[in-house]
């Protein structure tokens, strides 16, 4: 295979991964998305070079996350001029992942001819996306691949029971058979074109029971309303919000909006988005005094994001991006400020560093990691908070949903994003979220997408782009406590579980072959 087809192979990848994603709404291109690399990896294994295999998947995950998170340099170009070395540095580590991955396909494939490549690769390819979602300060468990569903999410319904990563290892299992398809139906008639139907029908036959089951699931669960929530989307520059001549006329505008809010509908709760109020809430009385007296005179609760310090002496304080719940008779202090507990790599904290390094950077590398999960208790239930990008990791949704959770509230600002692919691809996670633990959601983002998503993960009410917007609408629920909740990711602890034993039997055959 010449440098050309190659580079072909991994642009007709980059771009079909790509368009599977939102904000594209092309389901079709998931069970065919990874043909393209597919088709190198089985090139590889015929010229026999596992050096190969490695290079070539190393350049596929390059150029398909060059272009499916493009969207890096623009968001971190708002930090730093540097962007681009991190958007590079992002793309490579998860090409030699790729990379790896090919590799070690090939290997097992090579020693272990009878598993087949349609057994090896979706194990693999899950064990790496929960090993990306599992390490530490650099954990980016960003779009999976079963969330490239999620604009069709009655295909994805039985995700109450396998997670999003068992919707990726189904994914990537249909792609390995649609290539093993079409290469023996390409073939010569004869003894190699066998069984290529039975490929097909296999494939047809998975996707006619995710399809029923989520057919059943949308006709059989039962919801029901809670109350009516406002959103809150104040449409805030990413820089101007924190200039200190701006601070009183952004919270102006929360409370502003959150009257019009009042009059519209008289909300059981207000939503504010993430770092909605401009500062250290707690150093703040007038704001503080602001915020409650309007909880008072609406008698309803008000969820902000802000920012919080524990004092650990004089001069000496932990920062964090937090959550502040004021009560309706506008206490807050009372109460426990929810702090993120999962941080943006660099943006938030540098990773594998202590924060007290970087105290001297305001809002940038120093943020401390929250470690408790309150429930705010209100009129109709209780709910937990999940802060931006904390959608992306499934544990935390179902360890809240576990404690008693009947709903959750995704606060973000995405203001960052812009017009790119982003809000679209961050708010495709809660569908996931959603499902998974058949809670209701309400999104509200500082620039969009706010929005609310029921426990079917369909989302309703959802706002425009870098638009100023007040969203006022029934907040869904069910009682329903799905398997995926009980049991957590069994199916990606499982994946890891058999790429290691894949990974050990190598190990023994090498060292039997050198004694």
């Amino acid at each position: 295979m010449t440098r050309r087809h190659v580079a072909v192979l991994v642009a007709l990848g980059a771009l079909a991964l790509t368009a599977s994603y939102p904000p594209f709404a092309l389901p079709v291109l998931s069970f065919v998305a990874l043909a393209p690399g597919l088709v190198l990896l089985r090139h590889a294994e015929r010229e026999g070079t596992p050096r190969r295999a490695f290079v070539w998947g190393f350049w596929y995950g390059v150029g398909t996350h060059s272009l499916v998170l493009y969207w890096l340099i623009v968001a971190l170009w708002r930090f730093t001029r540097l962007s681009a070395l991190g958007y590079l540095a992002t793309i490579l580590v998860l090409g030699l992942w790729i990379g790896v991955l090919f590799w070690f396909s090939m290997q097992v494939r090579r020693r272990l001819p009878r598993v087949p490549l349609w057994v090896v690769f979706p194990l693999g390819w899950t064990a790496m996306e929960w090993a990306i979602g599992h390490l530490g300060d650099v954990a980016f468990p960003w779009l999976g691949l079963g969330t490239s569903l999620t604009e069709t999410p009655v295909l994805v319904q039985w995700a109450d029971l396998a997670g999003a990563r068992g919707v990726t290892l189904w994914l990537v299992w249909c792609n390995v058979v649609l290539v093993e398809v079409g290469s023996r139906v390409a073939a010569p008639r004869g003894e190699s074109r066998a069984g290529a139907w039975r490929g097909a029908a296999a494939v047809a036959l998975s996707i006619a029971l995710a399809l029923g089951y989520g057919a059943w699931r949308t006709r059989t669960l039962p919801l029901r309303d809670l109350a009516v929530v406002a959103l809150i989307q104040p449409n805030e520059g990413f820089r101007e919000k924190w200039e200190q001549d701006r601070a009183d006329s952004v919270l102006g505008k929360l409370v502003r909006l959150s009257g019009v809010a009042r009059e519209r509908a008289r909300p059981a709760l207000y939503l504010w988005p993430e770092a909605a109020i401009p500062g250290y809430l707690q150093m703040q009385p007038r704001w503080e005094a602001a915020i409650a007296g309007f909880a008072r005179e609406g008698g309803a609760p008000i969820l902000s994001g802000t920012l919080w310090a524990r004092f650990r002496g004089p001069d000496e304080y932990d920062y964090y991006n937090a959550a502040a719940f004021f009560d309706p008779s506008g206490d807050w202090r009372s109460h426990p400020v929810y702090a993120k507990q999962y941080l943006v790599p660099v943006v938030e904290r540098v990773p594998f560093v202590p924060p007290s390094w970087f105290g001297n950077l305001r809002f940038f590398g120093g943020f401390s990691r929250g470690r408790e999960l309150p429930l705010y208790q209100t009129a109709f239930g209780r709910l937990g908070v999940l802060i931006c990008y904390e959608s992306a990791f499934e544990d935390l949704s179902r360890r809240y949903r576990r404690l008693g959770a009947n709903v959750l509230v995704n606060i973000t600002n995405d203001a960052w994003y812009g017009r790119t692919s982003a809000p679209s691809q961050h708010a495709a996670h809660l569908v996931m979220r959603a499902i998974e633990t058949r809670a209701g959601i309400a999104r509200p983002a500082n620039s969009g997408i706010s929005e609310f998503l029921d426990p079917l993960g369909r989302s309703y009410a959802a706002t425009e782009l870098e638009t100023e917007a007040v969203v006022t609408d029934t907040l869904r629920t069910s009682d329903v406590i799905p398997l995926y909740t009980r049991w957590g990711d069994w199916v990606g602890r499982l994946a890891v579980l058999a790429t290691l034993a894949f990974g050990g039997v190598l190990w023994i055959q090498r060292r039997r072959a050198g004694l």
